[in-house]
């Protein structure tokens, strides 16, 4: 079971006596007792009857803190001139706090932190994020027919979704708001247009930078560096961070109808199979190419 820390990782261990203590012995000793690496563990600040330690971590398992203050103490007490006495307490702050729980209250806590963390997690998957890509919608030059026909089929599949607005073609303005969505909660994202061979296109590789072990499968490829094309071909992407899976659709219409029969198929609020819908996606979006093709030269023939 992961706790986010949300920024509250100092211990305050008060009223103790220090004589020439090692500092790195105190970061070593509450590191073992913590289950971390000890450059996980910094000593911030000394003064006269206490010191504070910051636990340069973002997420914790319960189990590496919870009823810890005792055992934590005892091993504080072994190191050589830090004096501790039956006044010695810790303080600390937030998720933290749960290292002063006593043996009875952990098993409580425990429970009642998994069915809280069940809950959140049931919360989170059913959530869903819509974003549209492209300076031709920042710029209101053409309607956004994609993003109201994904919100509406994706609400009809169990999710609870929401639009999230027009992203510049960036990388990094993408990335952003895909870190963003996640720390907001939302168990899918999903992305339409940018995922083209051109220089403007960046969703898949935006994608990438959160989630280098995303899939991207290609839709159709090129020769590198042929007319418009500076990319190899035409990929989605089907990424995971957390609990969020992230999705990067084309931006055609169609082809967002073609996929969002796969999406509905593939994502229900709670469950997504990634390789299931990564491989479907991308067969369905190259019969829709294969189609288009062959209707533009069957036009051409006469």
């Amino acid at each position: 079971m992961k706790l986010n820390l949300l920024e509250k990782t100092e211990l305050r261990v008060q009223n103790v006596l220090m004589k020439d203590v090692n500092l790195s012995d105190i970061a070593t000793s509450v590191a073992q007792v913590l289950e971390l690496s000890p450059e996980k563990v910094l000593v911030i600040d000394v003064r006269q009857d206490h010191f504070c330690l910051d636990i340069l971590e973002k997420t914790v398992s319960i189990n590496q803190i919870i009823g810890k203050e005792k055992l934590l103490l005892e091993k504080l007490g072994q190191i050589t001139g830090l004096t501790i006495s039956p006044e010695t307490f810790i303080d600390s702050q937030g998720i933290m706090g749960l290292i002063n729980c006593d043996v009875i209250e952990s098993g409580q806590i425990m429970t009642r932190t998994q069915a809280m963390l069940t809950e959140i997690e049931k919360n989170v998957l059913a959530r869903a994020l819509v974003y549209s890509t492209g300076f031709e919608l920042e710029q209101s030059m053409i309607e956004d027919t994609n993003s109201p026909y994904l919100c509406k089929a994706m609400q009809e599949n169990g999710y609870k979704t929401e639009f999230g607005g027009v992203i510049a073609d960036s990388k990094g303005a993408i990335s952003r708001k895909i870190i963003e969505a996640v720390d907001r909660g939302f168990g899918l994202i999903i992305t339409t247009g940018g995922v083209g061979a051109e220089d403007k296109d960046f969703s898949v590789e935006a994608l990438l930078a959160v989630d280098p072990a995303a899939l991207t499968p290609y839709i159709v490829q090129f020769e590198q560096g042929t007319g418009r094309h500076v990319k190899d071909g035409v990929r989605i992407g089907i990424g995971k961070v957390g609990l969020t899976t992230i999705v990067n659709l084309p931006g055609p219409h169609d082809e967002v109808v073609a996929a969002t029969e796969v999406l509905k198929q593939y994502c229900r609020a709670g469950l997504v199979d990634q390789a299931g819908l990564a491989t479907e996606i991308a067969r369905v979006l190259r019969e829709k190419l294969q189609q288009k093709w062959r209707g533009h030269h069957g036009k051409k023939h006469h």
